[in-house]
């Protein structure tokens, strides 16, 4: 659809401060989904053009973690298999489904991961860097990266508050359990991005422009993380938890 200059700042500004969010914790898609049914997509097309954005930032992200060595490959491993194959499944579910279904879904998603942002449920985290489960509590980890990756197939906003609530409950702390995320959600998010645009349900011009702020604020957010330390992380994400929390308020 034709994008006026207006439009353009806001998607970019937008990018911006989600890729910052997304790289600290997730939820960035929780006020760019929105935004873009606002300025006028459906909202099954909002729901994949907003993924291009999530793969600029995912990339941003991640290079930022590799440059730092932080990225555990054991994890990575164990993780993206059952993930691909739940987004796969995710995918196909979001190019068949109605626009206001999709809309009335994306509404109860807004309430449910404002709740879990305040609730806070992660497990505090143990120092150092423990290896991914084996054995039964292994697969048990498999089955949830593949719940994981059918959501984030379908819907992707707010999947960064599962992962880190996953990587969390081992013991990981937030700025591992981001490293973690970043190539994860990377991954699945660009099979997700080609499996949507097949179905014709990506606008590319405003995704891109998304998409340009998103990598920049994804940078940022990796270097502040990683300079200010875990607790600087905790008192972002309080702010975050206000801003959600102020966007559902005055949504209509």
């Amino acid at each position: 659809m034709p994008i006026d200059l207006v439009s353009i700042a806001i998607l970019f500004f937008a990018g911006l401060a989600a890729g910052t969010i997304n790289s600290i914790a997730g939820g960035g898609s929780l006020f760019t989904l929105p935004l873009l049914i606002f300025l006028g997509l459906p909202p099954t097309v909002a729901n994949g053009t907003n993924r291009i954005a999530i793969v600029s930032g995912s990339i941003g992200a991640t290079m930022s973690f590799r440059r730092r060595g932080l990225i555990p490959l054991p994890w990575l491993k164990l993780a993206a298999p059952p993930a691909l194959l739940g987004v796969v499944l995710g995918t196909w579910g979001a190019a068949r489904i109605g626009d206001l279904a999709f809309q009335r879904i994306l509404a109860v998603v807004l309430v449910v991961a404002a709740v879990w942002v305040v609730w806070n449920p992660m497990k505090p985290p143990t120092e150092g860097n423990p290896p991914p489960p084996d054995g039964g509590a292994g697969w048990l980890a498999r089955g949830v990266f593949f719940a994981i990756g059918l959501y984030g197939g379908f819907i992707q906003a707010g999947v960064g508050f599962m992962v880190l609530g996953l990587t969390s409950a081992h013991g990981l702390d937030l700025i591992r359990g981001n490293a973690i995320k970043a190539p994860l959600v990377l991954v699945f998010t660009t099979l997700a991005v080609v499996l949507l645009a097949f179905s014709g349900l990506v606008d590319w011009v405003m995704g891109l422009t998304l998409a340009s702020g998103q990598v920049f604020g994804a940078m940022a957010g990796v270097r502040l993380q990683v300079l200010k330390g875990q607790a600087w992380v905790r008192n972002v994400l309080t702010a975050v938890i206000i801003v959600f929390a102020l966007r559902l308020l005055f949504m209509g």
